[in-house]
């Protein structure tokens, strides 16, 4: 499956925040990357290129090319609801999201390698699908395996300051995760603006 591989540093100074996960890179040099560094002053945004900004951010935070981002953006458009919250729950439900919330690992990328690599299991049945939407009820669990599961620990020890999201439950021992329901707008990324992505894409 395709994914992002360039510069990520480059990318979170250019949104100025941690898209990746922590960059020290940021508190040093905490303005936009260029040759003119700090001194740069930028023109105006149009209302195109605010929505642009915005809907790249999102998509470089969960990973995905353009397609595979349109794709679930059409999806959300066509239920029921809020269709901006809507798109961010479809985002923060997928496989390798849900694993990374809930610790198994220290960033999305990283979840989506390993749920490639056979390492989880969903309601008992192996998945490796990445994309793959879970739902309430849905039970997650490392592979009881000793390479998968001595993986997951040190992740586990390593991300223990970062709170378990409340729509869902983890069970430590058991290697074992189970949504409770979907996560609110406010248990959702609060730095992104939804609504400026759906406008930017209701244009097309």
């Amino acid at each position: 499956m395709a994914r992002y591989t360039g510069p990520k540093v480059k990318i979170s100074r250019r949104f100025g925040q941690p898209i990746f996960g922590n960059h020290k890179s940021l508190e040093k040099r905490g303005y936009p990357p260029g040759q003119h560094g700090p001194r740069m002053r930028r023109s105006k945004q149009s209302e195109y290129s605010v929505g642009l900004c915005e809907k790249q951010k999102l998509r470089f935070m969960y990973g995905l090319m353009e397609k595979q981002f349109r794709r679930t953006f059409e999806r959300a458009k066509g239920q029921r609801g809020v269709t901006g919250t809507i798109f961010l729950q479809l985002l923060e439900s997928r496989l390798d999201s849900v694993v990374y919330q809930l610790g198994f690992t220290k960033s999305r990328q990283a979840a989506r390698q390993f749920v490639n690599h056979g390492h989880i299991r969903v309601n008992g049945q192996k998945v490796d699908i990445p994309s793959f939407q879970v739902k309430p009820g849905d039970e997650i669990e490392v592979k009881n395996g000793t390479s998968s599961r001595q993986l997951a620990t040190r992740n586990m020890e390593s991300t223990r300051l970062r709170n378990v999201p409340e729509w869902m439950t983890r069970n430590d021992e058991a290697f074992r995760g189970v949504i409770n329901r979907l996560p609110s707008r406010e248990e959702m990324e609060q730095t992104i603006n939804e609504q400026l992505i759906v406008e930017f894409y209701s244009r097309f």
